[in-house]
């Protein structure tokens, strides 16, 4: 992690969670703006100043045993997670220089991230689901494939009940194009990002890795991908 968080670990340890908070848990760059968003205008309506969101490590979220509190996680494919990680780092001003994609794409498949490895962060989550109720665990793809059907099994989920009208509004203010433009959600007035080098919402598709991914990396990382993803009950999908 990077200095801004481990300063202030103390507070984490010491955060006491309220019943009605929700956890938002993602690896960076998998879809948390997009569900902090939903979230948002599910409860109030609109962006909250006061929102907060989390991209805990799985056994770093000492406050969890506490509370039975409700954690929706997100998780994107792991080649689309690296490239959108990969162009977010380009443009930050608080994370370390990305390097050239080649050494990225191996410290990636490494672990030697800012938060740590993907494959640690997703599996974590999806065992913690096994023995934790409160888990909704969603899909960046399912998402882009159909936001309504995600938006009603997360409401589902938190025990929500918006009207037919809402739900219509709200799906059509998260669809990308519309987030994009929208400054509450589009990072446009923040410091450390550098806007020259990359938007902070750059496509929000699936499969944008085979813009990245040389024939010869694609199959260095499948092969490494099947080592590590063991538990065949987690399935991603890399293109819809």
């Amino acid at each position: 992690m990077t200095h801004y968080f481990t300063d202030n670990w103390e507070n984490v340890q010491n955060f006491q969670a309220r019943p009605d908070d929700i956890l938002i848990a993602t690896y960076p760059k998998a879809g948390t703006t997009w569900v902090s968003y939903i979230l948002d205008l599910l409860y109030f309506g609109q962006t909250s100043p006061e929102r907060q969101t989390s991209i805990p490590i799985i056994d770093r979220v000492p406050f969890l045993e506490k509370t039975i509190l409700p954690v929706v996680y997100v998780a994107c494919n792991a080649k689309d997670n690296v490239v959108s990680y990969f162009h977010f780092d380009r443009m930050t001003q608080i994370q370390p220089e990305p390097g050239d994609w080649s050494s990225y794409l191996h410290r990636f498949m490494e672990g030697k991230m800012v938060f740590g490895s993907w494959y640690d962060h997703v599996n974590g989550w999806w065992k913690k689901k096994q023995t934790y109720s409160k888990i909704h665990y969603m899909f960046f793809e399912d998402m882009v494939e159909d936001t309504g059907r995600e938006i009603d099994k997360l409401c589902c989920f938190l025990g929500l009940s918006p009207s037919a009208e809402e739900k219509k509004q709200i799906t059509g203010r998260v669809q990308f194009d519309n987030m994009k433009k929208n400054d509450m959600t589009n990072q446009s007035t923040n410091p450390i990002l550098d806007f020259k080098i990359s938007p902070f919402m750059r496509k929000g598709k699936v499969g944008d890795w085979k813009n990245h991914f040389t024939v010869a990396q694609n199959e260095e990382f499948d092969e490494d991908y099947k080592k590590k993803m063991k538990d065949l009950s987690l399935q991603f999908r890399t293109v819809i």
